[in-house]
This record gives C-alpha cells, structure tokens and sequence, in this order.
C-alpha cells in the first residue's frame, strides 16, 4: 500500500511541478497564457482559471498524500524506541577491558 501511494506521491509532485512551469507569471516566464500559444482553443483568461485550478487541486492531494504518508510511517521500526540519542549506535565499539593483572609468583 505503502509503495502505491508513493508512486501516486511522486507523479502528483511532478504534474504540479509541471503545472506551475506552465502558467505564464508578471515576466513571461514559461507560460502559454497568450492566445497564439493556445489557438483558439481557449482564451489566456481561461487557460489561467483552469492551471489555477488545477495547481490547487494537485497541491490539495500533495498534502493529503504527504499527511497520509506522514501518519503511515509515524511509527518507524518495531521494537527501537522513538528517541535516537537514546540509543548507541549499532556498530559502537566499547570502551577495552583493563587486562587481568598476572598473579605474582
């Protein structure tokens, strides 16, 4: 479940980041918001109101879908505690014991 979701999560991430390069901003930019970009499919008015929309949707289901994930993987591990400085290392090397001393003859 977990790595459909993380599927959906990353091609959600790239459809709005797509969207966003799309729309046309106060310079330019990469937009087709002119009408010779569109044909007269759509006026510029209305290919704004529709990536608008469209980027609302995909960053509403981002959300959801990072909460989702968030909520899933709120757990972590089975049997490690929730603090990691609680904890040594899995690898630590302890401190060498002192030699036992050789009895005296």
């Amino acid at each position: 479940m977990t790595t459909a979701l993380l599927i959906l999560h990353f091609c959600v991430t790239v459809a709005l980041i797509g969207v966003v390069l799309i729309q046309r901003s106060e310079g330019g930019g990469l937009g087709i918001g002119s009408s010779q970009g569109m044909g007269a499919f759509m006026s510029g008015r209305g290919t704004a109101n529709l990536l608008t929309r469209t980027t609302a949707v995909l960053a509403g289901l981002f959300m959801l879908l990072s909460l989702t994930l968030a909520l899933l993987y709120r757990g972590g591990v089975s049997g490690v505690g929730h603090d990691i400085l609680a904890q040594p290392p899995q690898g630590a090397v302890s401190a060498p014991q002192p030699a036992p001393a050789a009895p005296k003859p």
